[in-house]
């Protein structure tokens, strides 16, 4: 039996793979056919043997609960998967290349110069409140001038078509690892479709990132030796550190591994004695990285760090002190830095925005809560959100007073109809609202991953993607359509 597509409900939203009229989109057009051939039964059969994969594999990630306990749960994966013709890619990425490159600069600036306030393009004020700037950074000047080595820059997509920047991650950005399970597993359970050309690749991720790690290694260094240094095993990213690691052929460590010695040289414990680290992949928060110098409670990092990093004897990445543009606020300013720093446009454009720390911007978001996304400015994971078509009055009362408390700390935004793309849920396939991660890596050259990590809220008309909530994944194909691509059943 055939998927009939022609009953695939109809969305206000737009749809990433089927188009106005129940007709896929031009990118999507044998995956659907492959998906119609193969029918509902055999598509369930496969989701299964995809969910069996991912438990054998252990592709797990962590929830916290408010008790402070953790529980790991098997990564939720939806087998059909989100589907973009490269020629569309093609400006994304550019797009991302020169955002990435403009908030580098922007953290190089504001621990240097600061031409950017003096010059009244960024207020200073903004900066003064920031919770992420790390004064210990100042003066500092990393190898290529790149603080944010790894960026994961969220994006969604209107009801128009219009692919909007929804925020940039740049201090310890996760989620890459399950990018590329997600194509092992979809590659398992859909070989036919994978033995025709047309799906660009996702799996040299490591080796760049590694490239990149190992030419940040300080001058005279031939052979340096790069670790992921990670909190542990009770850290919700720990797979992601482990898996990164071990697909990289590097060390995997904790803060009690590695010393600094009177030589501000950096020394990891090893079976056969010490041994030099020249640099350091972090997945370590600021405050935890160094108790010499942040959090004298801290035992996760490792004491004298920054010492040895200022003095140029070890790498770190991402930088300390790069969460100053990982602020929601800093965010709504990256098309001004674009225009400031490389004299572009944005190619791709920010969400509308409001700045709670302005006070006409304020009134406005605290007339409009029940029609406004508000958000704090530090937060991650879809934590601490208002939404405000779904909010009580009780919920919007109590916003309100944290926002008159702490204005800088939020700004708010208009809902985006997430666009939707088909995924199985219980009864058949229905549309679900989806994002996108792709990961962007400033060394020499700015490269971005071949797509990203779809993220998909399974609830029905949920906007709330995270799988810390209830939300799951699909895998992301780039497909080229320049030729004529068939999938063939086997």
């Amino acid at each position: 039996m055939r998927i009939a597509w022609e009953e695939y409900p109809a969305s206000a939203s737009f749809d990433e793979l089927i188009g106005p009229g129940g007709a896929p989109r031009p990118a999507a057009t044998a995956l659907i056919e492959f998906l119609s051939e193969l029918g509902p039964e055999e598509l369930a059969t496969r989701q299964k043997a995809a969910d069996v994969a991912i438990r054998s594999m252990g592709i797990t990630f962590t929830v916290y609960h408010e008790e402070g306990g953790s529980i790991d749960r098997a990564w939720p994966l939806d087998i059909i998967p989100r589907v973009i013709a490269l020629d569309e890619w093609r400006r994304i990425e550019a797009g991302l290349q020169q955002r990435a490159q403009a908030l580098n600069m922007f953290i190089d600036d504001i621990y240097h110069e600061q031409r950017i306030v003096r010059d009244r393009v960024f207020p200073r004020s903004y900066l003064t409140d920031s919770a992420n700037f790390r004064s210990q950074c100042v003066g500092i000047h990393p190898p290529q001038h790149i603080w944010a080595h790894v960026c994961g820059s969220d994006l969604v997509r209107g009801a128009d078509g219009t692919v909007y920047v929804l925020e940039d991650n740049l201090r310890v950005p996760s989620g890459v690892s399950y990018m590329l399970e997600n194509r092992q597993v979809v590659k398992r359970v859909f070989p036919e479709v994978f033995e025709a050309a047309g799906i660009l690749p996702v799996d040299d991720y490591p080796s760049q990132l590694f490239d990149m790690l190992r030419a940040l290694a300080p001058a005279g260094v031939e052979q340096p030796e790069v670790v992921v240094l990670t909190p542990g095993i009770y850290n919700s990213a720990y797979f992601e550190h482990s898996y990164l690691a071990h697909q990289m052929g590097c060390e995997l460590a904790e803060g009690r591994d590695l010393v600094v010695g009177d030589d501000d040289i950096v020394y990891m414990r090893t079976i056969v004695g010490w041994q030099r680290v020249d640099v350091i992949y972090r997945r370590v928060d600021d405050l935890f990285l160094d108790p010499e110098v942040f959090r004298a409670d801290s035992t996760l990092g490792v004491r004298g760090l920054m010492r040895a990093w200022r003095a140029g004897n070890v790498a770190l990445a991402n930088a300390p002190g790069a969460g100053v543009a990982d602020d929601k606020l800093v965010y709504t300013f990256v098309p001004a830095m674009i225009r400031y720093y490389l004299d572009q446009d944005a190619i791709l454009p920010n969400v509308p925005s409001f700045l709670c720390a302005d006070g006409l911007q304020c009134e406005h978001v605290l007339a409009n809560l029940a029609t406004l996304v508000v958000k704090p400015a530090n937060e991650s994971g879809g934590y601490g959100m208002l939404m405000g078509p779904k909010s009580t009055e009780a919920e919007r009362a109590q916003f309100a007073a944290l926002i008159r408390h702490n204005p800088r700390n939020y700004i708010a935004q208009p809902v985006i109809s997430l666009s939707t793309t088909p995924t199985l849920v219980e009864g058949g396939i229905e549309p679900r609202h989806l994002d996108l991660r792709p990961f962007i890596l400033s060394g020499r050259e700015v490269q971005v991953t071949t797509g990203g990590l779809t993220r998909v809220a399974m609830r029905k008309g949920s906007l709330v993607v995270n799988s810390s909530q209830g939300g799951g994944s699909k895998d992301t194909w780039i497909v080229d359509t320049s030729a004529d691509h068939a999938f063939a059943r086997s």
